[in-house]
């Protein structure tokens, strides 16, 4: 799994407070990877990278049970120029909080 980072924690600290606070909310963590690399690798990656961060909200006290995890691999890139600084912004972790039903 990756580890999470400086700025990374103090994000995902302050989601899973969200989270704690509002027991009607789940989340759906979405996994991003850049172009490099063939499809089927990015999709094992974007998901664990979305592994990762629900390991560490699961560490903070959010149940397991309220996190889903999905992967788009490379499919979903939000800069296209191929540069370092492009592809790690396409490196991500992008979340959804969703309503219970």
């Amino acid at each position: 799994m990756y580890e999470i980072k400086g700025n990374d924690k103090e994000i995902l600290s302050a989601l899973a407070e969200l989270l704690l606070k509002n027991k009607d909310a789940n989340l759906l963590l979405e996994g991003h990877a850049d172009d490099r690399g063939n499809s089927a690798y990015n999709l094992a990656l974007g998901e664990r990278r979305a592994q990762s961060a629900k390991e560490y909200l699961v560490t903070l006290g959010v149940s397991a049970a309220r996190i889903s995890t999905t992967s788009y691999g490379q499919e979903q890139q939000v800069c296209t120029e191929p540069s370092e600084d492009c592809w790690w912004k396409n490196r991500r972790v992008h979340f959804v909080v969703q309503e219970k039903k």
